[in-house]
């Protein structure tokens, strides 16, 4: 009768041993928190693709005049050179402000469109909207490493724009720039990662 007892708890031991594997892999795996920096280099991402697109559906054949917005940040200055060297603080406050200088470019330009019927106003509406995202994803970076937030002046916008041939090329001007801003930018997220990964240790 022992031995009969004895048999029967090894097998139920073995059995549980057996499911052990399937309690294991059914319980949640924890993932990894994606830090800070690869949100903000991913929303970027994101914000290149849709400016891309945008250029690409609405591609201009005509020559365009230049400097129409003479407040949007200088790319023409940024090498990718100077990635590596870049501060960490500075570097934030620099592109909270040259976002929210974007942000106004895009509010005026959606709000002439409106007017003029831009077959691009869908997705122009979906990049402020991820535009403000990343500004206020940015700005929450900025607070937890105390980055100072910079005041940009009042961007100059261009008069009342009559035909809907300058509403096309107001916004490609800005969409070229912007795309030439977000490529920057998502490099110097991508460079700055190792520097904010050691303040916040």
């Amino acid at each position: 009768m022992r031995l009969l007892v004895d048999s029967s708890s090894s097998l139920l031991f073995s059995l549980l041993l057996a499911q052990l594997p399937v309690f294991t892999s059914a319980s949640p795996v924890p993932q990894r928190r994606l830090h800070d920096l690869d949100r903000l280099s991913n929303q970027t991402k994101n914000l290149l693709k849709l400016t891309q697109d945008l250029l690409r559906e609405h591609a201009f054949d005509s020559d365009i005049e230049p400097h129409r917005f003479g407040s949007l940040p200088a790319m023409g200055n940024r090498a990718a050179n100077d990635l590596n060297n870049l501060e960490l603080k500075p570097t934030l406050s620099q592109l909270h402000a040259d976002l929210k200088l974007f942000e106004h470019h895009f509010e005026w330009l959606n709000k002439v469109s409106k007017k003029h019927h831009h077959p691009a106003l869908p997705k122009l509406g979906e990049m402020i909207r991820e535009m403000k995202s990343l500004i206020s994803l940015l700005h929450r970076q900025m607070q937890r490493v105390e980055a100072p937030r910079l005041t940009p002046a009042p961007p100059s916008l261009p008069p009342h724009l009559p035909y809907q041939f300058d509403v096309l090329q107001s916004s490609h001007e800005l969409l070229q720039q912007f795309k030439l801003f977000c490529d920057w930018a998502y490099r110097a997220f991508i460079c700055l990662k190792p520097k904010i990964s050691a303040v916040q240790r």
